[in-house]
């Protein structure tokens, strides 16, 4: 089986540019990859392929309708459809995708109580419970700690049907994929391999098309010039055949403008300007056809300085009440005004109640910037009302950062249609304009696409105030903190965090 997209076109109400323009791609059994960088048009594809969205133009084979379709959403707050059904279910399939995925049996029952991770795992195991046709998974590792990702990728892993995975996260890419399609802009570039091999391949091509443009705008130059050279020996023959100057007693001149006349060498400059201005043309066309990526990435200058209080926060010891009979313990803590930290844990040990509780107790007028792991709509609204409300001057700045993370200011100012990493940036972006003292982040890579996690990366680490910083990603951890607080489980199951 495989299924196959045909020049798919779609715009969403209001947009003004498509969001996928002729998009051609076959998938075929096993998963292939879909990446690219955030407000590509990853999603709709999805979307359409799962027959959630009807294209403006375009065909699929089979018709969605004409098979089983499952659509894992990359925000997992909501609760999947067939959750009840899984809960219930005791079949062989079920009871494996429970232990592979490590999800317990009570987890139905207090979806609401689970943290991101633990209800990515959920979400996963109620899609590949369905069996489906074609199944697609939207950032299945966002909120997941080490293993639950090795779960995650042993579960797909075993997937027989059509998988479609959408993801940042090249570990999972290159295990899983044997192609992937390249987004940009709306459009697509299907390469073999995984990621890794499929990048590389991207990247070759982007050098030679560089080369490409490079000499194609030097053969325009030099065609430019020559085409002004013969233009201008056309505007002079032009003038000597027209006889005007020529003195009256010059009979020589008058014979030799004869003979041109009548040998057709008058009119040779004249063919030979017009052949150039076709070769011009042609010229003209061979550079406007070489197209290159855009690339937004830079570094992110954050106009801010370190609190005047040496410190930012102090509390006493803690007992945080996680579920009906887990408890999360903290020693005395504080934060200085210059201190980068970072809360990590396994998924479930109460780090976002912690964080909560934290910015609960900072001190009034504490200038914080907080962006949670995943903005409920009113915070989405609220985002996107405050960035139509700014002046022009501070509307430019907010957009420039937006640019600098890697993604289109122009895509941004539509609004109706700005994906979650988006978002994410512009929330980041809107709260730089306050200087903050403080910039707390709740697993900060989730939604982003890579080239964005290295700027994000790069602005934390020169960040001049405190940072406290909740994520499974080691690498960006490493980058940008210098103090850990730690949450571990002791053999009796109590959650202690350990400074160190």
């Amino acid at each position: 089986m495989q299924l196959t997209l045909s020049a798919i076109e779609y715009t969403y109400p209001g947009a003004a540019a498509p969001a996928l323009v002729g998009v051609t791609a076959a998938f075929p059994v096993g998963w292939t990859g879909v990446v690219g960088d955030n407000g590509c048009g990853k999603t709709t594809l999805a979307r359409i392929a799962c027959g959630q969205l009807a294209p403006d133009a375009g065909a699929l084979f089979p018709q969605s309708q004409q098979l089983v379709t499952h659509y894992c959403a990359q925000d997992a707050t909501a609760p999947p459809p067939t959750l009840m059904d899984f809960a219930c279910a005791y079949d062989e399939v079920a009871m494996r995708l429970r232990r592979d995925l490590g999800v317990d049996d009570d987890w139905a029952w207090r979806y609401d109580a689970l943290s991101g991770g633990q209800r990515k795992l959920v979400q996963i195991a109620c899609a590949l419970w369905e069996q489906p046709d074609v199944l697609v998974v939207d950032e299945p590792t966002n909120h997941a700690d080490a293993a639950a990702r090795a779960a995650i990728r042993t579960a797909l892993g075993r997937f027989g049907g059509v998988g479609v995975l959408i993801s940042h996260d090249r570990a999972l890419l290159d295990a899983l994929c044997t192609q992937c399609l390249f987004m940009t802009a709306g459009t697509g570039v299907m390469r073999p391999g995984g990621y890794t091999r499929a990048a590389d391949q991207a990247e070759q091509e982007r050098e030679f098309a560089v080369q490409q443009r490079e000499q194609a705008r030097r053969e325009q130059r030099r065609l430019a010039r020559e085409t002004q050279r013969r233009r201008e020996e056309a505007s002079r023959t032009a003038s000597r055949r027209s006889g005007r100057n020529i003195a009256k007693h010059d009979n020589d001149a008058r014979f030799r403008r004869r003979l041109a006349v009548v040998t057709g060498q008058d009119g040779k400059a004249g063919r030979l300007a017009s052949r150039m201005e076709a070769r011009l043309a042609r010229a003209d066309a061979a550079l406007e056809a070489i197209r290159i990526d855009k690339r937004y990435d830079a570094d992110v200058w954050v106009d801010a300085a370190p609190s005047r209080r040496p410190v930012l926060l102090r509390t006493g010891p803690l007992t945080l009440s996680l579920e009906e009979t887990t408890t999360l313990r903290t020693p005395a803590l504080h934060l200085d005004s210059g201190d980068h930290v970072a809360l990590v844990g396994d998924n479930g040990t109460g780090k976002t109640t912690l964080v909560r509780t934290l910015l609960e107790r900072l001190p009034d007028g504490t200038a914080c910037l907080y962006v949670p792991q995943e903005p409920d709509r009113a915070v989405q609204e609220a985002t996107l009302a405050r960035l139509a409300g700014l002046g022009d001057e501070q509307r430019g700045r907010v957009l420039s950062i937006v640019a600098r993370l890697n993604s289109s200011p122009e895509r941004v100012l539509e609004g109706e249609v700005v994906s979650p990493g988006e978002m994410r940036k512009l929330m980041l972006a809107l709260g730089v304009l306050d200087r903050p003292e403080l910039i707390v982040m709740d697993e900060p890579t989730n939604h982003l696409d890579l080239g964005s996690i290295r700027a994000l990366e790069r602005m934390l680490a020169a960040f001049p105030g405190a940072l406290l910083l909740v994520s499974h990603d080691a690498a960006l951890v490493e980058a940008t903190t210098s103090i850990t607080w730690r949450i571990h489980r002791n053999a009796a199951g109590e959650l202690h965090l350990l400074v160190e």
